[in-house]
């Protein structure tokens, strides 16, 4: 009796009796979505209507002064470095540990195995940690565990520490640790994407898992490797609580020399003027400025990462 309900059913979608839902349907999403651009397109166009005016080249590329609530003394490049720098290191060193861990999940592991459940479990709880937690973390770990552990070592008679201090590479781990299960999954979805067919062609010629993994999956899926990449660059670019303990200094009078050096940044420069200006409409021009060219760097950052993740699919469909 069922089987004659579904061919009327089936029978009424195809002759129209759906076509009000279906537009309603269509018009609520296509609402949704011209919500999400006007959203957008008003954020970015308050933030350049305030900001861009404040721009200049003395403003982008000035060195830094103490009194950064000055117009006329304010000068974000060595932000910008500071930015760009635990931005590519972060990335460096995500990248190998999520694409391994993605790889071991989707190429190695046994779907209902222990092992495999309690790493999933520990990627879904991680990606919704609040980002201050990252970095009372890289505080606790990185700079007083590990930084400590190694002036203990290294540096015994030194009377100040090295490595146990906030540092361009404590923050940068953070911010690896904390991007992690972005690179994760997107790495898992690129490779699930790989037809099977694949696989099973290269191991029958011969080759071994490895090599498979190495030769024929991991190219295949490096599109999607690199848009885990975009995508932990945007997440990390604007983020403030991870590098506040870890490495972040409001005002250096020299840009940083080794790793182990503290750094200026951008997104820490905004919630300083934000939070600690002793003249709000007076450093206003400053805030939105500032805005403006992190915004700047990182849609340049992440266009470095598309122009790589284009040529790379060039290079693959050429091959193919």
């Amino acid at each position: 009796m069922s089987t004659p309900r579904l061919t009327q059913a089936g029978a009424r979608f195809r002759t129209g009796h759906f076509e009000p839902v279906s537009f309603f349907c269509t018009g609520l999403t296509g609402a949704a979505t011209l919500l999400i651009l006007a959203m957008l397109a008003l954020i970015l166009v308050n933030i350049a209507w305030h900001g861009a005016g404040g721009l200049s080249p003395r403003f982008m590329f000035g060195s830094a002064d103490r009194d950064m609530f000055d117009v006329n003394k304010a000068g974000v490049g060595p932000m910008i470095l500071g930015t760009a720098a635990r931005v590519i290191l972060m990335t460096i060193f995500v990248i190998p540990v999520g694409v391994t861990t993605a790889i071991y999940l989707t190429e190695y592991a046994q779907a209902g195995a222990l092992t495999t459940r309690v790493i999933r479990a520990a990627v879904n709880n991680l990606a919704g940690v609040p980002s201050i937690v990252f970095g009372l973390f890289g505080l606790g770990f990185f700079i007083s565990a590990i930084g400590g552990t190694l002036d203990n070592l290294l540096y015994a008679g030194n009377p100040q520490p090295v490595w146990g201090k906030p540092a361009l590479i404590w923050a940068s781990m953070t911010l690896a640790v904390m991007t992690l299960p972005v690179v994760i999954v997107a790495t898992e979805e690129s490779l699930r994407a790989i037809p099977v067919g694949l696989r099973e062609a290269s191991l029958a010629l011969g080759a071994t898992k490895l090599q498979t993994v190495l030769r024929i999956v991991l190219p295949q899926a490096l599109p999607g490797i690199l848009t885990g990449g975009i995508l932990a660059v945007s997440r990390a670019a604007g983020e403030v609580a991870p590098i506040l303990f870890t490495g972040a200094a409001y005002y250096m009078a020299s840009l940083p020399r080794s790793l182990t050096d503290q750094f200026m940044d951008l997104a820490y420069h905004v919630f300083v003027l934000s939070t600690q200006s002793p003249d709000i409409e007076k450093s206003r021009p400053i805030l939105y400025g500032t805005v403006v060219v992190l915004l700047l760097l990182t849609f340049a950052l992440n266009l470095v990462a598309i122009l790589i993740r284009a040529r790379v699919r060039r290079s693959l469909r050429q091959l193919g």
